[in-house]
């Protein structure tokens, strides 16, 4: 009987939205609400993991497609005012609830938790790649990577009809990537998540 290995890793990934030409664009919430909700989280995390002096192990893909935005300065400046407004609703709320204790208690919850979002974010200068890639730095994280597209490699390689020039298509999205990853984390990648769950081809 073969012995096999589970490898869990953690999978950030966000569809590629920037839309300088708009003030509000919905999908680049998606990017806002995952900063606070889970990058900022999972960077406390591992600050605690360290403070405590545990040297944890883990894995982590970020995808060029992320790591592209959130080295954005647009994005950035935008993610800031998002935040803000956050944290002057629930500062209202505080204000408008006081009559209201459950409801009050919950908003006071949210300006603690986003007051500390926003010292994690100015604590890192709104560089939350930087921020993981110190992890990664210290051997606690490996960072590693994806086709440029998020596409699914196997998927691409063997789904009928595939133009003739798809094998040369599909290194150009790895190196690609590896290129990326590089400029970012100053390191060659190791490791490549060839199973993402997106499709970019054009003759489907």
């Amino acid at each position: 009987m073969s012995i096999g290995y589970l490898a869990l890793v953690l999978h950030a990934h966000l569809p590629y939205v920037r839309h300088p030409e708009s003030d509000y664009v919905l999908e680049e919430e998606w990017l806002y609400e995952a900063i606070t909700e889970t990058y900022i989280p999972l960077i406390k995390v591992y600050e605690g993991l360290r403070r405590d002096g545990i040297d944890f192990k883990m894995t982590m893909s970020m995808t060029p497609p992320l790591v592209s935005m959130l080295r954005d300065p647009l994005l950035q400046e935008r993610y800031d005012k998002h935040l803000a407004l956050l944290q002057q609703l629930v500062e209202l709320e505080v204000i408008r609830n006081e009559h209201n204790g459950h409801v009050k208690y919950l908003a006071e919850y949210y300006v603690k938790e986003f007051a500390e979002t926003r010292e994690t974010w100015e604590k890192y200068g709104g560089d939350l790649v930087t921020a993981f890639k110190q992890f990664q730095d210290t051997n606690n994280l490996e960072i590693i990577t994806c086709g440029a597209t998020h596409g699914y490699l196997p998927l691409m390689l063997h789904t009928a009809p595939v133009r003739r020039d798809s094998p040369i298509e599909d290194f150009m999205t790895a190196r690609a990537a590896a290129q990326l990853r590089r400029r970012a984390f100053r390191i060659r990648p190791q490791h490549l998540l060839r199973v993402c769950d997106c499709v970019r081809r054009g003759t489907f």
